[in-house]
């Protein structure tokens, strides 16, 4: 199975930014001067991430084990698509967890954040089921057709772990942040998060 293996490689390296969602998400400490109402929304939110962020991680793993296993095809596709499929479910629970929680109280123009936030988890989420939907119709009885799909995907892929980056850091900034990193939820996360920045 050479021929799709450096496509594999490819769609393995484009996962290097994966769940990098949370990391945007979770920042180093500060002061947010002790604002009960921010810390209670920064506790829903952050309450949200730990069970999606796992989701996340754990389809960036299967999809990279399918990349380095020089697995068939069919076995790639199927691997691929569900790994997508909950990448996307995350995203869009995500998206729900911040819409849910509303506007984060007592910050300058904490609606419009709140609301670009959502857009971009949404966004994302989309964006991972059109992957899940492209992934669907490649073709595996063709190796150099579905390697040249994959190629496709994984730049696309690419993009994604990009734009989950930015997705909402202008939401986390100041009290936020701040409000955000004392929650026991957002350290685990963060946590996770660094530690698989140094093993990856």
């Amino acid at each position: 199975m050479e021929g799709t293996n450096p496509v594999n490689k490819k769609l393995a390296a484009a996962l290097s930014g994966g769940a990098v969602l949370v990391l945007a998400l979770t920042g180093c400490g500060g002061g947010d001067d002790g604002n009960k109402e921010l810390d209670a929304w920064a506790k829903q939110v952050c309450d949200a991430l730990p069970a999606q962020d796992s989701k996340v991680d754990a389809a960036n793993a299967a999809i990279k084990k399918a990349a380095s296993d020089n697995n068939a095809p069919a076995d790639v596709q199927k691997t691929d698509s569900q790994a997508f499929q909950d990448m996307s479910d995350a995203y869009k629970a995500l998206g729900t967890a911040v819409q849910k929680a509303g506007t984060p109280p007592g910050v300058e123009g904490g609606e419009k954040k709140q609301k670009d936030a959502v857009t971009a988890l949404n966004g994302l989420s989309a964006s991972y089921a059109d992957l899940k939907t492209k992934v669907d119709a490649l073709d595996v009885k063709d190796q150099a057709k579905f390697a040249e799909g994959l190629a496709d995907i994984a730049t696309e892929l690419g993009k994604l772990s990009q734009s989950s980056n930015t997705a909402l850091q202008n939401l986390e900034q100041g009290d936020v942040k701040a409000a955000m990193a004392k929650q026991e939820s957002c350290k685990k996360v963060a946590a996770s998060a660094s530690s698989r920045a140094t093993t990856s």
